[in-house]
């Protein structure tokens, strides 16, 4: 695919006439292929190691108003040990908490590999200045902040202001930079896909975030239904493949809302290997944002493991 890039951030036609020039979604094709891919079955050693590969893949979340340090302490507890009882359990790949919670989570996980992430931009509507958005990002960069999952504003984009929306990117981008220790953190742009209403959207907007240079696409907050479906993951796939192929660049993808069983988790994999390749089926490039999805795949492994199913008080509530 042959992408002309050169000056596309330096006006809104330039923006328009690259995301309405690219390819158009098959609807019904990418159903048809989501839903084929979703009936693969896995079993025995293929699925015993998808399972620990999803346990490292998933961004452990709360994000609500009634968190507290108690309970964060708790999910980062588990986060770096998901099973107390079975050290062979890997550890999950992130906690995703709100701003002031950050400084938080950083103490409760110091050492133990698991990243940091944090929602900002006026998350989850996104309706906040854009000065406020980059201050929230700021803070959370600032409080130990690994990652940053932003929401992009689907006013603007939907009313075709595609250059606001890149900005706004680029701008919490560079708020990302942690100046003096080049570790910066990774930006994960939310498209909040249930609002977009076509599939061409989805495409575009994919493509929008990764050229203001966001480091992942995220498909939602999780508090929109739907949200991360097959058929719309399957198309921000397609959009990180040929993102690569046009510019050289690899973007991450994760999607969120929604993946609640073992069943749903391991369908993801299967479109991951089957769209992008292998060299994405690792937490440094694809993700699964869920809350309640860990304690089935617990389940599930230990099933695989004794043959015997665990009580359902057997793994903490999150």
């Amino acid at each position: 695919m042959t992408i002309p890039l050169a000056g596309v951030a330096t006006s809104n036609a330039a923006l328009r006439n690259l995301l309405h020039g690219l390819p158009g979604v098959d609807r019904v094709g990418a159903d048809q292929r989501a839903a084929m891919l979703g009936t693969r079955s896995i079993k025995t050693t293929a699925k015993a190691e998808g399972i620990d590969l999803a346990i490292r893949m998933v961004d452990l979340t709360t994000l609500e108003g009634a968190d507290t340090p108690g309970k964060v302490r708790a999910m980062c507890a588990k986060a770096a040990r998901p099973d107390p009882g079975d050290p062979s359990v890997p550890k999950v790949a992130a906690v995703c908490v709100y701003p002031d919670l950050v400084a938080r989570a950083v103490s409760a996980l110091g050492g133990s590999g698991v990243k940091v992430a944090s929602v900002a931009t006026a998350f989850p509507s996104g309706r906040s200045s854009p000065e406020v958005k980059v201050a929230e990002t700021a803070f959370a960069v600032a409080a130990g902040a690994d990652e940053i999952d932003m929401v992009i504003d689907r006013g603007a984009f939907l009313t075709g202001d595609y250059l606001k929306v890149f900005e706004e990117i680029a701008a919490v981008k560079e708020a990302c930079a942690r100046p003096g220790d080049g570790r910066d953190a990774h930006l994960k742009v939310i498209l909040e896909t249930g609002e977009l209403a076509t599939y061409d959207n989805v495409r575009r907007a994919s493509w929008l975030a990764m050229l203001a240079g966001g480091d992942f696409v995220k498909t939602s907050t999780g508090k929109v239904q739907p949200a991360a479906t097959l058929p719309v993951t399957l198309i921000m796939l397609e959009a990180v493949r040929d993102f690569l192929a046009a510019t050289g660049r690899k973007v991450g993808v994760k999607p969120a809302g929604g993946i609640r069983t073992t069943k749903d988790a391991l369908k993801m994999l299967v479109l991951v290997n089957e769209t992008v390749g292998d060299g994405w089926l690792d937490p440094g490039w694809f993700r699964l944002g869920a809350s309640s999805l860990l304690n089935d795949l617990l389940m599930q492994r230990q099933k695989l493991a004794t043959g015997r199913y665990a009580g359902p008080d057997y793994f903490t509530l999150d």
